[in-house]
């Protein structure tokens, strides 16, 4: 559980978008690029809430803390940070044309099994009620809600200009 959760932590989510979006900007995909640099803004929304609601994480008079955190509690900025990131990957892969129906099943699979995963992890190591999760989980769907609709959009827009103006 540790070992999911690191990948949750700033500087190593950083890297992770940092990687990710790299990737898909040399290979001229700059539309999945942007998208999923915007993940990067789940940082600022996670602290801003954290700091709006101030709760305290779980204590050990209650739960058996595993790991031990800092900062307040909800949301879950690790879960938030999963949801987006492992969701806005989903999107990209369920309108992928090169991908094929059992590729693109496959996944979608892994990227919700990696997002189940760390929100368990979370509650597993004693950083988070289950409120906190679900709370991250909740901003991290309207997250996507709003940047899948801006890249399909925009993909929408561009597949009809090209069609228009094709000679």
């Amino acid at each position: 559980m540790k070992g999911v959760s690191f990948l949750g932590y700033s500087p190593v989510a950083l890297v992770i978008i940092l990687a990710t979006s790299f990737i898909f900007y040399i290979n001229q995909r700059r539309k999945e690029a942007y998208l999923i640099f915007s993940t990067i803004l789940t940082g600022g929304i996670s602290w801003i809430l954290k700091f709006l609601i101030d709760r305290p994480r779980p204590g050990s008079d209650v739960v058996k803390i595993v790991q031990e955190t800092h900062f307040q509690s909800f949301p879950s900025g690790h879960v938030l940070f999963y949801t987006v990131y492992f969701g806005l990957l989903s999107v990209i892969i369920a309108y992928s044309k090169i991908l094929s129906r059992l590729n693109k099943a496959l996944l979608i699979s892994l990227m919700i099994l990696m997002l189940v995963l760390g929100a368990v992890s979370r509650i597993y190591l004693g950083a988070h009620w289950f409120t906190d999760v679900m709370g991250g989980f909740i901003v991290g769907l309207q997250f996507i809600i709003i940047a899948a609709a801006l890249y399909l959009k925009k993909k929408s827009t561009l597949e009809k200009e090209r069609f228009f103006f094709k000679d």
